[in-house]
């Protein structure tokens, strides 16, 4: 079975981040696998001296620091699972039943790959640890994931709140259209309102595509706005969402290598250091 897996990290967006987990996991009927991982940042406290040795560092303070560092092991080791266990908690008293905790050493895209086979949706916070008060700033780990995801990722700002709108950002290519048919399929986003919104390109027939494309979101039982509009890709999406407070943005993540690297790269990146409400990429 699937699982809705939600990355945290005890920072200031862990309860934003929680409960748009819980959210997804409830629309979903899936459960809910909280994820925590501890980095080499979190276990270490000092530099490797070992190569001092010839230079005079005496032994027993290798040995002293190697024991510190061991000891921040254990503690981070224990802190990591005193917050998955109040987060768990925090899920349950919302109503969640099916919900389990992971911890795992490393890389937190490296765990996240490691649990692909198991993963419906991946939920992280757009900041973690380090960045709470940068109000623009995005988690390092951000732009790896998305190029390396091939599950939907529901990026979290600072508050989250159970969503009544979502905007698709349609551009009529390949991607755009898998995003669609995952909208189309997935029920995530049913019976919430959808406004569907394109900025015209150079894409041949675009303006016949999103015609089909809000037919097909219509045929769906979706109650679908459209928005065909000119101009500046990000100036025009970001301005349509603070128009009609739309509460959520769902994009495509592109595929073809240059393609890829320019929208992954340009649009998607610049959506997510502007926007201000959640944003699901679609693969």
């Amino acid at each position: 079975m699937n699982k809705i897996i939600t990355c945290i990290d005890g920072s200031a967006i862990t309860s934003a981040v929680t409960d748009a987990g819980v959210w997804a996991a409830r629309k979903l009927n899936k459960p809910l696998c909280l994820l925590h991982t501890i980095e080499k940042s979190q276990q270490h406290g000092a530099d490797d001296y070992t190569g001092a040795i010839g230079l005079g560092a005496r032994s027993s303070l290798l040995e002293e620091i190697s024991r510190l560092d061991e000891q921040k092991s254990k503690l981070a080791l224990e802190l990591g699972n005193a917050l998955l266990d109040s987060v768990a908690e925090q899920a349950r008293a919302n109503g969640l039943e099916s919900v389990e905790t992971l911890q795992r050493h490393g890389d937190v895209v490296d765990a996240l790959m490691a649990l692909q086979e198991q993963t419906r949706l991946i939920v992280i916070g757009r900041k973690g640890e380090g960045h709470d008060n940068e109000f623009t700033a995005l988690g390092s780990h951000i732009e790896t994931l998305l190029r390396k995801a091939t599950e939907p990722v529901l990026i979290v700002p600072e508050m989250f709140g159970a969503p009544t709108s979502f905007m698709i950002a349609y551009d009529g290519r390949e991607a755009a259209e898998r995003a669609l048919q995952k909208v189309l399929d997935g029920g995530l986003l049913h019976g919430i309102d959808c406004h569907l919104v394109a900025v015209k390109n150079n894409e041949a027939e675009l303006k016949h595509k999103f015609e089909i494309a809000a037919n097909q979101l219509a045929d769906r039982g979706l109650n679908v706005t459209t928005a065909y509009l000119e101009g500046n890709i990000n100036e025009q999406l970001l301005g349509y969402q603070l128009e009609h407070d739309i509460d959520l943005v769902v994009m495509g993540a592109f595929g073809h290598s240059r393609l890829r690297q320019f929208f992954v790269g340009s649009n998607t990146m610049k959506m997510l250091e502007k926007t201000t409400v959640p944003l699901i990429i679609l693969r």
